[in-house]
């Protein structure tokens, strides 16, 4: 089986530009995308059990990979939300999968977004990794519009090796993330 297109761009191109830019002394220094995790909340389900057995099956749909539910670590009185509940779904790519999803993220997905000017930049963590958040899960080609019962949201985080948001956000545009430019926001 072939390496994901994106893999192939990773070591063919994005190594030895990044290598340059950054003047690192090896291509080991190179940050290098190690996983990527779809987190859905769900905040309805407090009241409905089985509206976390869709977000689950919607997560599995569009990364190809079983999804979790996520469970509440603190009961709320005020969001009738005890302790152990389920509330949500995610889902952890790595390998061949991450570099699958990401291909479909960059090239299907993201541009079927309604007046889209590119995702901005303000989600960088300080630590090199950056969260994404999509308003619909239709985007996603594996989701029927016609079954959805509710549009809901999720977050993608992207997580890399690299050291500074700077390294992280050189990675991610090589990879071809379409950052909004400065005067879109």
């Amino acid at each position: 089986m072939a390496n994901p297109r994106i893999k192939d761009l990773y070591l063919g191109e994005i190594i030895p530009a990044l290598k340059e830019k950054f003047q690192y002394s090896s291509a080991m220094e190179v940050p290098k995308l190690t996983k990527i995790v779809i987190n859905k909340g769900i905040g309805a389900a407090t009241a409905d059990k089985k509206l976390v057995d869709i977000g689950v099956e919607e997560l599995t749909m569009i990364t190809g990979q079983k999804a979790v539910p996520t469970y509440a670590k603190n009961s709320i009185s005020n969001f009738k939300l005890r302790e152990g509940m389920p509330i949500g779904a995610k889902v952890t790519l790595r390998g061949e999968k991450m570099y699958e999803f990401l291909d479909r993220l960059l090239s299907v997905s993201l541009p079927r977004v309604r007046d889209f000017q590119g995702v901005k930049d303000k989600g960088f963590d300080g630590r090199g990794n950056y969260t994404l958040g999509v308003k619909e899960q239709i985007i996603f080609p594996e989701i029927s519009i016609d079954k959805v019962s509710t549009i809901s949201g999720m977050d993608i985080t992207f997580v890399t090796t690299a050291k500074t948001d700077e390294e992280s956000f050189e990675l991610l545009k090589a990879f071809g993330m379409p950052f909004a430019s400065k005067n879109n926001k």
